[in-house]
């Protein structure tokens, strides 16, 4: 396999195309060292208690001016959504997120089975 190095990706009309720079799809219903199903650029997830983790970069970020998006699914049947929220209580840092997972009915902090993070650099 090859490795393809650039500095900037443009698309035809020479719009610069910004890439995924870290994702992961977890389970936060299990012990930190298991929680991870899988993931780029993410080397492991710290669990802070119940609907509190950090995604710890592999590789770290640039600076901190990244976008990260999170969604969450239950870790049980009903009918409440549930909420991803990037951020928590801690601002972003170039070597980790935050995240925090929530009912969306009641905003209770919960673990979740399902939760995806995808950031954006």
């Amino acid at each position: 396999m090859s490795t393809l190095k650039v500095d900037t990706i443009q698309d035809t009309n020479a719009v610069e195309m910004y890439l995924c720079k870290a994702w992961v799809n977890f389970d936060g219903t299990q012990a930190a060292a298991d929680m991870i199903r899988d993931s780029g650029n993410v080397s492991s997830i710290t669990d802070h208690g119940t609907g509190s983790y950090s995604v710890n970069f592999t590789n770290s970020m640039p600076d901190t001016n990244y976008a990260a998006v999170a969604n969450a699914s239950p870790n049980f049947t009903g009918s409440f959504n549930r909420i991803a929220t990037p951020g928590d209580s801690a601002a972003p840092s170039t070597s980790s997120i935050r995240l925090r997972t929530n009912r969306a009915d009641n905003l209770a902090t919960e673990d979740c089975e399902y939760i995806a993070v995808a950031v954006f650099r």
